[in-house]
């Protein structure tokens, strides 16, 4: 029996993705572009407890850019099984992120953009005559209590899953007197009184105007979050990302999802083209350029970056220049601007390095090498840099900051400044970051510091609590913390400290689930 439901349900999940595919071939296209040409559709696999909501952002979304939406609802499952067999679509709304999740460990899904919640709640019949307010009235036998299907809905599976942690779970299914195959049916029945009461979401009640529902704690972790995925192989991933902005935009379509019942708390404004703001220490520049810059093109946006000093852009800071996201040279100038930028994780790490010219002339390999009379030695500018700061507190720990800064002839901003100036002989040493040194060791020989302790520079990243595009902001660090761009910061000199990055944002212990 098992073999057989199992060849049932795969010929299922095959025949959905084959009527998808004619369905979408015969469909033609008569929305045009601002430039008058045929727009091609963005394809959406959706699932059905989204309908109601998604025809209204369809509807939203296609008057304010004339760009045709196609959308193909189902069950969260079967639409996962129809993108893995047919390679097509653009974008992946399920009824909870497992499924994006699911799809991410599959490389089919590219970026994922939260969206809204729903929760599961116990609907009643309006006005709740049979007085249901706590979870053991569900087990009453005045009460004729139905559900989701476990094994084939989310909500079901969702429910099981949360009271079998608490042992309450087998009581309810005793006290079952049916089951549906989607959340909608269970609400059905309950409108036209065929039952009493059933777990459901509570932004599927939306369009039932004869029940309401009772909240119960019992059920508080029974919660679906729903995000939108960028298919990876979409032909259009600039237009898909426009998309999924929109429908998870404050102002936009997360308005649709919070008027629909379902629970928002994004804080992404909408922006056509949004501009995003980056402030980095200039040592980054050569670690994360090709990444932004990739970004940039994919998403569709603009990202402004100011490298400079981190001294310098602190300063800044504080006079009112708020960037949406800081990638500081150090802790130290992520510590001076706490107020902007409360979350910061730390990216990676850097080390001070003594740069002498290429062959080593004047023989200088130590701290106490750079304190000989006549040197010319260049450093970071205390005040206009982490990498100066650093510096500083080296030399002290070191014991020789009076007898070399008796050298010191140029204090700069930047460590390029410091390794251009050592290429044309006009200093002899420079203390730097060895990223500084990457690109130049045809020209530069560089030598550890060695029995101090605090040489080590830390990067932090955060995103700024007022941006207009945190979200935004997020993913790019997401492409920041990808492998090829570990390796770019590797081929510069930084060692990677941050260990994991969660980019799906699936509840913490969530199992992946169906969705009607």
């Amino acid at each position: 029996m098992n073999k057989f439901i199992a060849l049932i349900v795969g010929s299922s999940l095959l025949l959905a993705a084959m009527i998808f595919l004619l369905v979408r071939n015969d469909q033609s296209t008569s929305i045009t572009n601002a430039n008058g040409e045929a727009a091609e559709p963005l394809v959406l696999f959706c699932a059905a407890s989204n309908r109601a909501v998604m025809e209204a952002i369809r509807s939203d979304y296609e008057a304010e850019f004339n760009r045709p939406l196609q959308i193909q609802y189902g069950p969260s499952q079967t639409l996962l099984s129809s993108i893995e067999v047919s390679k097509t679509g653009d974008l992946f709304l399920p009824a909870d992120d497992s499924y994006l999740a699911m799809a991410s460990d599959k490389e089919l899904v590219a970026e994922i953009i939260p969206v809204a919640k729903m929760q599961a709640v116990v609907a009643v019949r309006k006005g709740n005559p049979k007085s249901i307010t706590q979870f053991d009235d569900l087990l009453s036998k005045d009460a004729r209590f139905i559900q989701a299907n476990p094994d084939a809905a989310a909500v079901g599976k969702l429910t099981r899953n949360v009271l079998s942690k608490v042992g309450l779970w087998k009581k309810l299914d005793d006290a079952t007197t049916a089951t549906h195959t989607t959340v909608t049916d269970v609400a059905r029945d309950i409108d036209v009184g065929a039952a009493d009461a059933g777990i459901v979401f509570d932004a599927v009640l939306h369009t039932f105007d004869g029940v309401d529902f009772v909240e119960l704690p019992e059920l508080a972790d029974a919660q679906a979050n729903i995000s939108v995925g960028v298919i990876a192989s979409s032909k259009q991933p600039q237009a898909a990302l426009h998309f999924a902005r929109y429908a998870a935009a404050i102002d936009r379509g997360m308005k649709r999802y919070e008027e629909f019942g379902f629970r928002v708390d994004g804080k992404e404004s909408w922006g056509d083209i949004p501009e995003l703001n980056i402030f980095a220490g200039s040592m980054l520049r050569p670690a994360i350029e090709d990444t932004i810059a990739a970004f940039e093109s994919r998403e569709g946006i603009r990202v402004n970056r100011v490298y400079n000093g981190c001294g310098i852009l602190v300063g800044q800071m504080k006079a009112g220049q708020h960037p949406d996201a800081y990638f500081a040279c150090d802790s130290e100038f992520m510590d001076q601007v706490t107020d902007l930028f409360p979350e910061r994780v730390d990216v990676s790490e850097n080390e001070l390095v003594i740069l002498v010219q290429k062959g080593n002339p004047n023989n200088i390999t130590t701290l106490k090498d750079l304190t000989r009379k006549g040197l010319r030695v260049g450093v970071g500018h205390e005040k206009q840099c982490a990498m100066g700061w650093l510096t500083q507190k080296t030399f002290r720990e070191g014991g020789i900051q009076t007898k070399v800064m008796d050298n010191v002839t140029v204090q700069s901003p930047t460590g390029d400044m410091l390794v251009n100036q050592l290429q044309a002989g006009s200093l002899d040493a420079a203390v730097a970051y060895l990223s500084n040194a990457a690109g130049a060791a045809e020209f530069l020989d560089a030598y550890p510091i060695t029995g101090i302790s605090c040489s080590t520079a830390t990067q932090p990243w955060a995103v700024a609590t007022d941006s207009k595009y945190p979200e935004t902001a997020s993913r790019l660090f997401q492409k920041i913390c990808s492998a090829k761009s570990q390796d770019d910061f590797a081929a510069e000199g930084f060692r990677w400290k941050l260990q994991t990055v969660n980019t799906t944002k699936t509840l913490p212990g969530k199992d992946p689930e169906t969705e009607e």
